[in-house]
Protein backbone atom coordinates (compact mmCIF):
# COMPACT_ATOMS: atom_id res chain seq x y z
CA UNK A 1 0.00 0.00 0.00
CA UNK A 2 1.46 3.18 -0.86
CA UNK A 3 1.32 6.37 1.29
CA UNK A 4 -1.31 8.16 -0.61
CA UNK A 5 -3.35 4.62 0.29
CA UNK A 6 -2.88 5.02 3.97
CA UNK A 7 -3.16 8.47 4.28
CA UNK A 8 -6.94 8.41 2.63
CA UNK A 9 -7.53 4.98 4.39
CA UNK A 10 -6.54 6.98 7.42
CA UNK A 11 -9.27 9.56 6.50
CA UNK A 12 -11.97 7.37 5.91
CA UNK A 13 -12.12 5.71 8.78
CA UNK A 14 -12.34 8.26 11.14
CA UNK A 15 -15.08 9.48 13.71
CA UNK A 16 -17.58 12.64 12.70
CA UNK A 17 -19.41 13.71 15.73
CA UNK A 18 -22.65 15.68 14.85
CA UNK A 19 -24.41 18.04 17.04
CA UNK A 20 -27.73 17.99 15.18
CA UNK A 21 -30.18 15.35 14.77
CA UNK A 22 -32.85 16.75 12.22
CA UNK A 23 -32.88 16.46 8.59
CA UNK A 24 -29.64 18.07 7.96
CA UNK A 25 -27.50 16.52 10.72
CA UNK A 26 -28.96 13.23 9.80
CA UNK A 27 -28.71 13.21 6.41
CA UNK A 28 -24.80 14.46 6.77
CA UNK A 29 -25.16 11.11 9.18
CA UNK A 30 -26.03 8.53 6.33
CA UNK A 31 -23.18 10.92 3.58
CA UNK A 32 -20.75 10.12 6.17
CA UNK A 33 -21.20 6.55 6.71
CA UNK A 34 -21.83 5.98 2.92
CA UNK A 35 -18.08 7.26 2.50
CA UNK A 36 -16.92 4.82 5.43
CA UNK A 37 -16.97 7.15 8.34
CA UNK A 38 -18.29 6.27 12.15
CA UNK A 39 -20.31 8.97 13.35
CA UNK A 40 -21.64 10.25 16.76
CA UNK A 41 -24.67 12.18 16.88
CA UNK A 42 -26.52 14.11 19.10
CA UNK A 43 -29.62 15.90 19.82
CA UNK A 44 -31.03 18.43 22.41
CA UNK A 45 -33.75 15.60 23.73
CA UNK A 46 -31.10 12.80 24.78
CA UNK A 47 -29.13 9.91 22.79
CA UNK A 48 -32.59 7.68 24.24
CA UNK A 49 -34.41 9.71 21.86
CA UNK A 50 -32.27 8.70 18.70
CA UNK A 51 -32.73 4.94 18.76
CA UNK A 52 -34.85 4.42 15.89
CA UNK A 53 -32.57 6.52 13.92
CA UNK A 54 -29.11 4.72 14.96
CA UNK A 55 -31.08 1.45 14.69
CA UNK A 56 -31.27 2.79 10.23
CA UNK A 57 -27.95 4.46 10.26
CA UNK A 58 -26.48 0.84 11.20
CA UNK A 59 -23.34 -0.06 13.38
CA UNK A 60 -21.07 2.51 12.17
CA UNK A 61 -23.43 4.98 13.82
CA UNK A 62 -23.82 5.92 17.92
CA UNK A 63 -25.88 8.46 20.00
CA UNK A 64 -24.19 10.76 22.57
CA UNK A 65 -24.61 13.76 24.19
CA UNK A 66 -23.58 16.90 22.54
CA UNK A 67 -19.99 17.03 24.91
CA UNK A 68 -19.99 13.05 23.92
CA UNK A 69 -20.42 13.60 20.29
CA UNK A 70 -17.79 16.86 20.38
CA UNK A 71 -15.21 14.28 22.16
CA UNK A 72 -15.67 11.20 20.22
CA UNK A 73 -15.34 13.40 16.47
CA UNK A 74 -11.81 13.67 14.78
CA UNK A 75 -13.94 16.76 13.53
CA UNK A 76 -17.43 18.40 14.45
CA UNK A 77 -20.48 19.23 12.60
CA UNK A 78 -22.73 21.71 14.24
CA UNK A 79 -26.42 20.98 12.51
CA UNK A 80 -28.44 23.48 14.77
CA UNK A 81 -29.26 27.37 14.60
CA UNK A 82 -26.85 29.52 16.32
CA UNK A 83 -27.66 31.20 19.37
CA UNK A 84 -26.31 34.61 20.52
CA UNK A 85 -25.94 32.64 24.35
CA UNK A 86 -23.06 29.76 23.01
CA UNK A 87 -24.73 26.20 24.18
CA UNK A 88 -21.99 24.39 22.42
CA UNK A 89 -19.32 22.07 24.40
CA UNK A 90 -16.16 24.73 24.07
CA UNK A 91 -13.65 22.32 25.99
CA UNK A 92 -14.16 18.97 24.27
CA UNK A 93 -14.19 20.68 20.59
CA UNK A 94 -10.95 22.60 21.45
CA UNK A 95 -8.44 22.35 18.81
CA UNK A 96 -10.77 20.46 16.21
CA UNK A 97 -12.35 21.94 12.79
CA UNK A 98 -15.87 22.18 13.55
CA UNK A 99 -18.57 22.73 10.64
CA UNK A 100 -21.23 25.06 11.25
CA UNK A 101 -24.12 24.25 8.41
CA UNK A 102 -25.90 27.04 10.04
CA UNK A 103 -28.00 29.99 7.92
CA UNK A 104 -29.07 32.88 9.85
CA UNK A 105 -33.24 32.95 9.37
CA UNK A 106 -34.71 35.96 11.98
CA UNK A 107 -37.99 34.29 11.39
CA UNK A 108 -36.85 31.52 13.25
CA UNK A 109 -33.77 32.65 15.08
CA UNK A 110 -35.32 35.90 16.28
CA UNK A 111 -33.38 38.81 15.31
CA UNK A 112 -29.28 39.57 16.29
CA UNK A 113 -28.81 43.24 15.51
CA UNK A 114 -25.46 42.58 14.90
CA UNK A 115 -26.06 39.88 12.12
CA UNK A 116 -28.70 42.89 10.37
CA UNK A 117 -26.65 45.49 10.45
CA UNK A 118 -23.55 43.45 8.83
CA UNK A 119 -20.94 43.88 11.36
CA UNK A 120 -20.81 40.20 12.17
CA UNK A 121 -21.79 37.09 10.27
CA UNK A 122 -23.47 33.96 12.05
CA UNK A 123 -20.16 32.13 11.47
CA UNK A 124 -17.75 34.90 12.76
CA UNK A 125 -19.75 34.95 15.73
CA UNK A 126 -19.80 30.78 15.88
CA UNK A 127 -16.19 31.29 16.00
CA UNK A 128 -15.73 33.97 18.49
CA UNK A 129 -17.97 31.90 20.63
CA UNK A 130 -15.59 28.84 19.94
CA UNK A 131 -12.02 30.65 20.23
CA UNK A 132 -10.30 27.06 20.27
CA UNK A 133 -12.00 25.71 17.22
CA UNK A 134 -11.57 25.91 13.84
CA UNK A 135 -15.24 26.84 12.51
CA UNK A 136 -15.85 26.23 9.00
CA UNK A 137 -18.78 27.15 7.12
CA UNK A 138 -20.29 24.55 4.83
CA UNK A 139 -23.35 22.65 3.44
CA UNK A 140 -25.14 25.66 3.78
CA UNK A 141 -26.80 26.01 0.45
CA UNK A 142 -27.57 22.87 -0.57
CA UNK A 143 -31.04 21.07 0.99
CA UNK A 144 -30.52 18.26 2.86
CA UNK A 145 -32.05 15.44 0.19
CA UNK A 146 -29.71 16.77 -2.32
CA UNK A 147 -26.70 15.25 -0.90
CA UNK A 148 -26.93 12.19 -2.75
CA UNK A 149 -29.30 13.61 -5.31
CA UNK A 150 -26.41 15.34 -6.37
CA UNK A 151 -23.50 13.59 -5.39
CA UNK A 152 -21.74 12.41 -8.51
CA UNK A 153 -17.86 10.37 -8.53
CA UNK A 154 -14.79 12.39 -8.42
CA UNK A 155 -14.00 13.66 -11.49
CA UNK A 156 -16.92 14.14 -13.32
CA UNK A 157 -17.28 16.85 -15.13
CA UNK A 158 -19.79 19.78 -14.12
CA UNK A 159 -20.32 18.20 -10.29
CA UNK A 160 -21.93 20.27 -8.50
CA UNK A 161 -20.00 22.64 -6.36
CA UNK A 162 -20.54 23.82 -2.82
CA UNK A 163 -18.62 26.86 -0.86
CA UNK A 164 -16.56 26.91 2.37
CA UNK A 165 -15.63 29.66 4.31
CA UNK A 166 -13.23 29.86 7.20
CA UNK A 167 -10.56 31.60 9.04
CA UNK A 168 -8.06 28.34 8.48
CA UNK A 169 -6.76 26.63 5.81
CA UNK A 170 -6.79 23.11 7.38
CA UNK A 171 -10.52 23.49 8.02
CA UNK A 172 -10.98 24.49 4.24
CA UNK A 173 -8.77 21.70 3.61
CA UNK A 174 -10.73 18.95 5.08
CA UNK A 175 -14.02 20.14 3.76
CA UNK A 176 -12.70 20.23 0.56
CA UNK A 177 -11.40 16.47 1.24
CA UNK A 178 -15.34 15.50 2.61
CA UNK A 179 -17.25 17.44 -0.22
CA UNK A 180 -15.14 15.32 -2.72
CA UNK A 181 -15.79 12.16 -1.05
CA UNK A 182 -19.81 13.15 -0.83
CA UNK A 183 -19.61 13.73 -4.44
CA UNK A 184 -19.49 17.75 -4.38
CA UNK A 185 -16.51 19.98 -5.98
CA UNK A 186 -15.88 22.85 -3.72
CA UNK A 187 -15.63 27.03 -4.18
CA UNK A 188 -13.23 28.56 -1.59
CA UNK A 189 -15.26 31.50 -0.14
CA UNK A 190 -12.48 32.61 2.64
CA UNK A 191 -12.50 33.96 4.78
CA UNK A 192 -15.60 33.84 7.85
CA UNK A 193 -16.15 38.00 6.98
CA UNK A 194 -17.49 36.62 3.41
CA UNK A 195 -19.67 33.48 4.69
CA UNK A 196 -22.72 36.16 3.85
CA UNK A 197 -21.65 35.37 0.33
CA UNK A 198 -23.72 32.02 0.23
CA UNK A 199 -26.26 33.06 2.16
CA UNK A 200 -30.25 32.46 1.85
CA UNK A 201 -31.49 34.40 -0.99
CA UNK A 202 -28.54 35.10 -2.40
CA UNK A 203 -27.86 34.26 -6.26
CA UNK A 204 -25.42 30.69 -4.80
CA UNK A 205 -28.94 30.30 -2.51
CA UNK A 206 -31.31 30.58 -5.16
CA UNK A 207 -29.13 28.18 -7.79
CA UNK A 208 -29.46 25.28 -5.65
CA UNK A 209 -30.88 23.05 -8.30
CA UNK A 210 -26.84 22.87 -10.28
CA UNK A 211 -24.04 25.27 -10.20
CA UNK A 212 -20.62 23.91 -11.48
CA UNK A 213 -17.62 25.55 -10.07
CA UNK A 214 -17.65 28.59 -12.41
CA UNK A 215 -21.36 29.11 -12.06
CA UNK A 216 -20.82 29.01 -8.00
CA UNK A 217 -18.07 31.33 -8.51
CA UNK A 218 -19.75 33.77 -10.28
CA UNK A 219 -22.90 33.59 -7.85
CA UNK A 220 -20.72 34.08 -5.28
CA UNK A 221 -19.18 37.22 -7.07
CA UNK A 222 -22.38 38.54 -7.26
CA UNK A 223 -24.02 38.77 -3.89
CA UNK A 224 -24.89 41.71 -2.76
CA UNK A 225 -25.18 42.62 1.00
CA UNK A 226 -28.75 44.18 2.43
CA UNK A 227 -28.37 45.91 5.27
CA UNK A 228 -31.41 47.48 6.96
CA UNK A 229 -31.69 50.86 7.69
Amino acid sequence: MDDKSVTLQAFIMMTIGIIGAGEVGSQIARAAIASGYSVVIANSRGPETLASLIAELGPLAHAGTAAEAADAGDFVVIAVPLKLTNDMPVKQLAGKVVIDTNNYMAWRDGNFPIVDSGMKTVHELRQEQLPTSMVVKAFTHIQAPRLFLLAKPPGTPGRHALSVSSNFPHAVELVTRLYDQFGFDTVDNSPLIESWRSGPGQPAWVAHEHQTMADLAANLANARRTIPV
